[in-house]
Order: C-alpha cells, then structure tokens, then sequence
C-alpha cells in the first residue's frame, strides 16, 4: 500500500507531466519532490517515472501502481465506514437466545450466568446494585422494616416482562403467588413503581434521583437481592473488525460503568 503522500505524489505528476508544476501542486521544492519519486521508485524496485523531454511523467509501471493504490483506497475507505448497525432491546432469557439463534451478533448486559452456546465468548462488564423501592404512597412506604416475604408478597410486584420466544420466560426478584404487572422496559418499571402501581427490585443508581427527592422510598427486606453481573458476550465464528472494535470500547473502564449504571433519565 501507498501512503496518502505517496499516492499524492503519484496523482500530482499524472496530472501536471512536469516536476515544476507537480511540486507547486503538492506546496513542495521540485527538489523534495524530486528526491521523493526516486524514495518511490526505490521501494519498489521499479522505473515508476519517465525523466525525458525535460517533462516528468508516469512510465506504464507508475500508471498501474497509482490505479490500483487510488482503487484500493477507495476499497478501505467502504469497508471502515459502511458498516451496518442495528440496536434491539431484549430482556433475560431473550438476550442469550438472540445470541444463540442468530438475531444479535453481540449483547451488552446480560445477566445470569452464560449459557451453553456453541463458539460463546463473553466477559463481565460490571456489577448491578439493586435497591427495593415504593412509591410514598404504597402502604408499604410505612410498613416496618425489614420487610418479610409475607409483607411483599401481598402486594402486586412490577416485573420486565422476558422477551424470550422459545420459553415460557422468566422473572426475578418477585415471590411465589406473587401478583404481577408485565411491562416491556426497565424505565416503564421504574415510572410504574413511582406511580403506585406496583412494588419490586429497581436499579440503584438509575433510581437515585427519584430516592433523594422522595419519589420513591427505599425499604430494607429481610431478604436482600445480591448484585447482579452484568455480560458482554458474542460468538467466536462472527468475529470481525466491525465486532472487534466495538468489543475493545465495552472494555474500556469508563464506558462498561455508565453502561451497568445506566442513565437516570429523571434528574432535573
């Protein structure tokens, strides 16, 4: 390959045929650039230039070299910047069987432990801290503390529904015979919470300004949820440059913590 220098070299002599005239083109000495067609010519190992007739000039060897170096450019410049990108959303067992069955080729916040895929790679992007959260005007909001399973369980839980298409779902967080409200995001589930509808396990951080305004209330459970890892994982056959240079941005320390703390979309 041909430096972007080089290449203008090549395309100033082409279309000047003289040393003068390509060196004013290029804002160089015909000197430089003089000495710069024999660096050229020395590389590869070719008369790249025909001196005579006090003109300078491709030979057919220089004309080859500075098409195909000006197509192959062209050719690097698609494949870095053409690539096609499509962000869905999917939520517990949805996320790891869209992986598995072709519809993702990467997903940024798995949780649970990673299945059994064939070719999966993954690493741990960072750890969820959970808080349980009601809004002042549930009558949990004054129960006593610590909250029991009998106490939770007696009022409606608000639960992400699974995107999984294969099974029956599944939901976290929530106690056997537990009523429940399904909605489709994390941001619904936190707006229902505040709202009264509904009880559960919300993200900490995304919650902190509703918890410091008093919009939602936190409430200390006889039985704490543990953290949860979150995953960035992919399949081993896809990889690619496109894959490649997104998995190196996950790994970078500051840009894996705004993504496990995620956005608190309610600051003002």
């Amino acid at each position: 390959m041909l430096s972007e220098d080089e290449l203008a070299l090549l395309e100033a002599i082409r279309g000047s045929g003289s040393l003068s005239r390509a060196a004013a083109r290029l804002g160089k000495a015909p000197s430089t650039v003089s000495h710069a067609a024999r660096q050229l010519e020395e590389k590869f190992d070719a008369l790249l230039f025909d001196r005579r007739r006090y003109r300078m000039q491709l030979t057919p060897a220089g004309q080859l070299l500075a098409q195909e170096a000006a197509r192959l450019a062209i050719d690097v410049s698609r494949l870095s910047s053409g690539v096609p990108l499509r962000v869905t959303h999917e939520v517990l067992r949805g996320t790891w069987e869209a992986l598995r069955d072709g519809r993702a080729d990467i997903v940024v916040g798995a949780t649970n432990e990673p299945p059994s895929i064939q070719g999966l790679r993954w690493f741990e992007l960072g750890v969820m801290e959970w808080v349980f959260a009601v809004s002042p005007r549930h009558p949990l909001a004054g129960a006593r503390e610590p909250l029991g399973r009998d106490a939770i369980t007696s009022h409606r839980a608000v639960v992400v529904a699974d995107t999984s298409r294969s099974t029956g779902g599944s939901a976290y967080g929530i106690q056997g015979g537990q009523a429940t409200l399904a909605v489709p995001t994390m941001h619904a589930k936190i707006l229902a919470q505040r709202d009264a509808l509904g009880v559960g396990w919300l993200p900490r951080h995304r919650v902190a300004s509703l918890l410091k305004r008093g919009e939602l209330v936190e409430k200390r459970t006889a039985d704490p949820r543990e953290p949860n890892i979150l995953y960035v994982a992919w399949r081993g056959e896809q990889e690619g440059r496109a894959l490649e240079w997104w998995l190196g941005q996950f790994r970078q320390p500051r840009l894996a913590k705004r993504l496990v703390q995620g956005l608190d979309a309610f600051l003002q």
